[in-house]
């Protein structure tokens, strides 16, 4: 009898992770299973090192409980397009900052090539936030983006809420960059109904703009 496989699972056909055939169990720890989270769950714990400061720091998911948290997975230092988009994150870093959110840039590659990229580069210097390693690829499959025949991550963004979350996922082809003014109305789009949860946010909505309130005397009149 021919084995049943799982489209949702990277370690192959020999797979008999339970959650491969995904019913919503956030809590599995199996490192091959490479499932994007749904929107709403509590998201993935990880406890990784960071390159962060000019150290080798020991950073926890949970530890930043009570903030705003936006992942922020590339596919390798030293390349191309991934210098461009964390140059920007750097540049809008003190308006997340002021927002509550803290950002955790994600990579396979390990510290020590953190911090050979942050010495090297004029652009990398500037970043202030955590550069978090996943040389294993773990942190990557949890959240869905690992790439198995390449060990890289997709280009995949995923802001969590203070409760953890998990409120937006965006996830690129690895030559599509990403846009942080973007991102960051998103990220003040998700604090606006997380506060008022009774209204909720248009298209193109920017802070002072004008809301929706759903309810019967709206239905076909927008």
């Amino acid at each position: 009898m021919e084995k049943e496989k799982y489209n949702t699972c990277a370690c192959g056909d020999d797979c008999h992770c339970k959650c491969c055939n995904y019913t919503g169990n956030n809590n599995c720890n199996y490192i091959y299973c490479n499932y994007t989270p749904n929107i709403g769950a509590q998201t993935p714990q990880f406890t990784a090192e960071a390159y962060h400061e000019k150290q080798i720091k020991k950073i926890n998911l949970a530890d930043y409980k009570g903030q705003w948290i936006i992942l922020f997975f590339y596919p390798a230092d030293f390349s191309f397009v991934c210098p461009t988009e964390l140059g920007d994150l750097a540049d809008k870093y003190d308006e997340f900052k002021k927002l509550n959110t803290e950002i955790l840039s994600v990579s396979t590659d390990t510290v020590f090539v953190h911090k050979a990229w942050y010495d090297d580069s004029e652009t990398i210097k500037k970043i202030k936030f955590p550069m978090v390693a996943d040389p294993s690829g773990n942190i990557s499959r949890s959240y869905g983006v690992y790439i198995q025949d390449e060990g890289l991550a997709l280009r995949g963004t995923f802001i969590i809420d203070p409760e953890g979350h998990l409120k937006t996922i965006e996830i690129h082809d690895n030559g599509i960059g990403r846009n942080s003014n973007e991102l960051l109305r998103k990220l003040q789009a998700a604090q606006f109904v997380h506060k008022y949860g009774d209204q909720v946010c248009p298209a193109n909505w920017q802070p002072g703009k004008d809301t929706l309130k759903p309810g019967l005397d709206l239905v076909g009149k927008i």
